[in-house]
């Protein structure tokens, strides 16, 4: 055993605290663990980094919004979105910006990219290609001139680094799934394998050390979810705050008596689980809407059967009234939350999802939905049967009811409050 005395900054490593006292580096341990860990160390004479908003000027703070990508509008987009509207004069960060997914979307904001954004289109339209690249972008932005940044994250941006005397407050949408519990799933989907696949497991070693370094960087974090929360304290060894995220549910009244179609709203993504519900129903023959975009879109197209609609992108507006005439709302992957449940209850309409992951926090099991134990077509089918025994049962106005409680204004005031009290 190798030991250092050093006044260092191991906030990457100790909860945002400069620590000055004995460093311990095992024999045995991976020379570029040590390495990675070292690139960490900033000098700044043991003092103490404890921060709290108390001593801070909150009528004249500078705040910084920071988001892993800006390439397409989903759950976690439109947490932005809030944080946006909360903190209107704050900038955006971003490591890619692709401005014609966005749809208009963050236009008036002021958006800050990172040197990814100078990368071609078709690589950054395709992020493997770049994830090598990555756990730098956040770290080069330059935040110094901020009092305050809230970093929205489901992998990089909670690795931003920020001055001693700024506060990094991280909305967590989940750890970084694909390096921590879904690696196994990742590697079969991307079908490596022999010396690919060894190398994709080095990878994927490196990517979760940088990852919990990164996960230690903020002052503070809050989960979206119980789910995330549990996660978080496993895969991080940190405890948080958990404010659910803001649903929109202040929509126009849409009067449709006639409820023809089951729905999905959801980016189409492997780990989503789409093409097992269109498989269910292809063997239904039941009506079924995918609305969505993503790289599963042109294999759900080619899989689906006549009573199957892949539709792509639609305005929120067209959302809406897809939501209204649904019977009911399938969510078929686990999720750290689901904001599209939750919008397909305020409509009034039921949620068959998988009994897993926070979607659980969500759906009550007979009063605003059903839930099926595995994302299979069979196990699937047979949850529609169910729901459909005893759709009647379902009361609508109580299923909004259920869906108010994770309204956009108790977001706004549950973030609000936390910031001033921490």
């Amino acid at each position: 055993m190798v030991q250092f005395y050093l006044p260092v900054d191991v906030s990457a490593l100790n909860g945002g605290r400069i620590y000055n006292g004995p460093i311990n580096f095992g024999v045995a341990e991976p020379i570029w663990s040590a390495a990675f860990f070292y690139l960490n160390f900033q000098e700044f004479g043991g003092y103490g980094r404890i921060i709290h908003m108390n001593n801070l000027a909150k009528k004249d703070l500078k705040v910084a919004l920071v988001h892993d990508f800006l390439v397409n509008f989903g759950g976690a987009e439109r947490v932005l979105e809030v944080l946006a509207e909360i903190y209107p004069e704050a900038p955006i960060y971003t490591l890619i910006y692709d401005k014609e997914k966005m749809r208009g979307k963050f236009k008036e904001k002021v958006v800050f990219a990172s040197f990814l954004q100078k990368f071609p289109k078709w690589m950054k339209r395709n992020p493997k290609w770049l994830l090598p690249l990555m756990p730098t972008a956040p770290e080069t932005f330059d935040l110094r001139d901020f009092d305050l940044v809230i970093s929205s994250s489901g992998a990089w941006s909670k690795g931003i680094v920020t001055r001693l005397n700024t506060m990094h407050v991280s909305y967590l949408h989940s750890p970084m799934r694909f390096a921590w519990d879904m690696n196994e799933e990742y590697l079969r989907e991307k079908e490596r394998s022999g010396l690919i696949k060894i190398f994709s497991r080095i990878f994927l070693n490196y990517i979760r050390v940088w990852d919990k370094l990164a996960a230690d960087r903020p002052d503070h974090l809050i989960a979206n979810s119980i789910y995330t929360k549990k996660r978080i304290s496993k895969y991080y060894n940190k405890e948080c705050k958990v404010i659910y995220p803001p649903v929109d549910l202040e929509h126009e009244k849409i009067n449709t008596d006639k409820k023809g179609h089951f729905l999905i709203v959801s980016r189409l993504s492997k780990y989503k689980k789409i093409e097992e519900v269109v498989g269910a129903f292809n063997k239904l023959g039941l009506p079924l809407v995918v609305i969505g975009e993503g790289e599963e879109k042109k294999n759900l197209e080619k899989i689906a059967g006549e009573n199957v609609q892949i539709l792509g992108w639609k305005t929120e507006k067209e959302i809406a009234n897809y939501y209204a005439g649904a019977r009911a709302f399938l969510f078929p992957g686990v999720d750290d939350f689901g904001i599209a449940p939750v919008e397909a209850m305020s409509y009034g309409v039921p949620v068959l999802a998988i009994r897993e992951g926070g979607v659980r926090e969500i759906v009550k099991e007979g009063i605003t939905g059903e839930f099926f134990d595995a994302a299979t077509p069979e196990v699937i089918a047979d949850c529609v049967r169910r729901f459909m025994e005893k759709e009647n049962g379902y009361d609508r106005q109580v299923i909004i009811s259920e869906a108010r409680k994770f309204s956009k204004d108790r977001f706004v005031r549950e973030f609000k409050e936390y910031i001033e009290n921490i």
